[in-house]
């Protein structure tokens, strides 16, 4: 079981950034792809980054690649996603989720249900 917190959202003027962070509680940590994720009102949930167990791999949307930096940190069971040149369009409520990748250290999906654990979410907003 692993339990998963966002933070770092909130309210940024256009071309602005923020770092979130999901920090995750249970076990093995290390052996967990990670995923970021984000839903705008009226929307479908959309992948946005995805990064291996072992940080070699990361896939992002198209819409955020040189935007958008996805990285982790084992030590401390967390996973960030930085976010600069922000536009109005990423204004989201943004997930992080987990899924056991066991020994494949290049897994890195990007469907939400390729993914077993969710957190609650965090809200960015992106002023015009």
């Amino acid at each position: 079981q692993v339990q998963l917190v966002e933070s770092g959202g909130g309210l940024v003027q256009a071309g602005g950034s923020l770092r979130l962070s999901c920090a995750a509680s249970g076990r093995a940590f290390n052996m967990y792809a990670m995923g970021w994720f984000r839903q705008a009102p009226g929307k479908e949930r959309e992948f946005v980054a995805a990064i291996s167990w072992s940080g070699v791999s990361t896939s992002y949307v198209d819409s955020v690649k040189g935007r958008f930096t996805v990285s982790r940190d084992n030590a401390k069971n967390s996973v960030y996603l930085e976010m600069s040149s922000l536009k109005p369009e990423d204004t989201a409520v943004y997930y992080c989720a987990a899924v056991f990748a066991g020994g494949s250290m290049h897994y890195s999906p990007s469907r939400p249900n390729q993914y077993d654990y969710w957190g609650q979410g965090t809200q960015v907003t992106v002023s015009s």
